[in-house]
């Protein structure tokens, strides 16, 4: 599935700083970049360059200390955006149901909508069956699955992914990335993912932003022009290769500035 031309969201000069026991600490500085609709942009970079601070910042989660974060054409309206983290913080008294319709009931939406809205998430992440389980008795994959889903079920128009494998043994993780890129393809939502592999942002992605180092700027911006729908192969052509060889020397260079 290829983009739009239309943009979802664009950040402009974003600034992010903390006070600490040192004083202040600068985590993002003049980060510019734009998404366009339904796209799946990737961002990479070393561990602690805040890449999870940008995502919670995109989410409204963090206020920022300087810049512009404009979605779609509006400056001041932000669309429903799903933050999903790297642990899938279910509810364990809760059912797989039951995690997944808790914001549609905090909403105070209409019981017949949660259930629908609730039945379509489980069917589209292949949940069915599940839905009386609870967290402890679920894999790791159908765990993180129930997180995406209870994020999708908002329908938001921009679904924020913060390493959300990163837990996962390296078969499930492939087999989640296939998952959520059929998810991906059938709700045509706007996707930024936080990952920590090269080749998964590779496979995933229209786009892959590579940090800097802290405080972090964008140092690399490179379009994956692998075709859709991706398949298991294209890992191991020489396109792939390259574009992953890319990345990672972008990143070493990174780290040793």
């Amino acid at each position: 599935m290829s983009s739009s031309n239309k943009l979802a969201l664009q950040v402009k000069g974003l600034r992010v700083g903390f006070i600490d026991s040192d004083g202040n600490l600068q985590v993002l500085e003049n980060i510019n970049l734009s998404v366009e609709e339904n796209a799946f942009v990737c961002l990479i970079g070393p561990s602690g360059s805040g890449k999870s601070t940008l995502l919670r910042t995109l989410s409204g989660l963090i206020e920022p200390t300087a810049g512009e974060i404009i979605f779609g054409t509006h400056h001041d309206q932000r669309p429903q955006t799903g933050l999903v983290f790297q642990q899938p913080n279910l509810m364990p008294w809760r059912t797989l149901e039951a995690n997944i319709r808790l914001p549609l009931e905090l909403e105070g939406l209409p019981k017949p909508e949660i259930d629908q809205r609730t039945r379509e998430v489980i069917e589209l992440a292949g949940l069915s069956g599940f839905e009386k389980s609870y967290p402890h008795e679920l894999s790791g994959g159908m765990a993180q699955r129930v997180a995406i889903c209870r994020s999708l079920v908002q329908d938001p128009e921009i679904l924020l992914l913060d390493e959300p494998f990163g837990q996962l043994d390296a078969l499930t993780r492939d087999k989640m990335g296939e998952e959520l890129l059929r998810i991906w393809t059938e709700k045509q939502k706007t996707v930024l993912m936080v990952t920590h592999s090269i080749p998964e942002a590779v496979y995933l992605a229209d786009r892959v932003l590579v940090l800097t180092q802290r405080p972090a700027n964008i140092s690399l911006e490179l379009d994956i022009p692998l075709p859709r729908p991706r398949n298991e192969t294209m890992r191991y052509s020489s396109e792939f290769v390259a574009l992953s060889s890319c990345l990672h020397a972008e990143l070493s260079e990174n780290l040793e500035r």
